[in-house]
């Protein structure tokens, strides 16, 4: 049975044609992560909100997937690294299974990519020094969320911003031991352009058989 549409919304004939670009063999660049490096900065030259959103996609032992959004802080051939609560419901699901997905949609650009691999955690090093550039209000925000948990109002959230406030009110801000970050080594990328009549162009890059090289495949829309 199909349910009713909340508020007489009609979703089905949302749609748009993309026509602004086109993705050939021609176009790809042999490295993955250079073909990345090139469409992360046209997305930042054409001035998208936080081009570097990132959906994370886990699973954890119990086989439930999970999605959210993430911001990636840096990558290069080694991976992609993103930050967050080491106490979190992610980082549970990561500790339980290494395998994940991310995606990032440019939809100002009608593209998106895909990614699959396996996520570890960074050196503690390389997490402080992300830590001590980031402004003192987010630093303090590590350490007030207690993420994932449950909170019985707005208000418990603030007063533990208060006291962290006071506690760290002079003087640098440590890196709590419950914060920090990992690296997605994929293993598969995936770069989607849009195109009319949802004929879009598609290119898989797949790591060689001895893991030195990388194949870039087109496959159907």
């Amino acid at each position: 049975m199909v349910g009713r549409a909340v508020g007489g919304m009609d979703l089905e004939h949302l749609r748009a044609d993309y026509r602004q670009s086109r993705l050939g063999s021609q176009d790809l660049l042999p490295c993955p992560f250079e073909q990345f490096s090139l469409w992360f900065e046209q997305a930042q030259a054409a001035d998208l909100l936080e081009p570097n959103a990132m959906t994370l996609s886990t699973v954890d032992q119990g086989g439930q997937p999970s999605a959210r959004v993430v911001l990636l802080k840096s990558f290069s051939s080694q991976g992609f690294v993103f930050y967050t609560n080491y106490n979190s419901r992610k980082a549970q699901a990561m500790a339980e299974n290494p395998q994940v997905a991310a995606s990032f949609l440019w939809l100002p650009l009608q593209r998106q990519v895909s990614l699959v691999g396996t996520v570890h955690k960074i050196s503690r090093a390389q997490s402080a020094a992300y830590f001590s550039s980031r402004p003192r209000s987010s630093q303090i925000g590590a350490w007030v969320s207690p993420q994932s948990q449950e909170l019985r109002s707005r208000s418990e959230l603030e007063h533990l911003q208060q006291e962290m406030e006071a506690r760290f009110a002079e003087g640098s801000i440590p890196v709590p031991e419950h914060w920090g970050g990992y690296s997605i080594r994929p293993h598969r990328l995936e770069f989607w352009q849009g195109r009319p009549s949802r004929l879009h162009d598609r290119f898989v890059y797949l790591q060689s058989a001895n893991d030195t090289a990388w194949v870039a495949r087109r496959l159907a829309p």
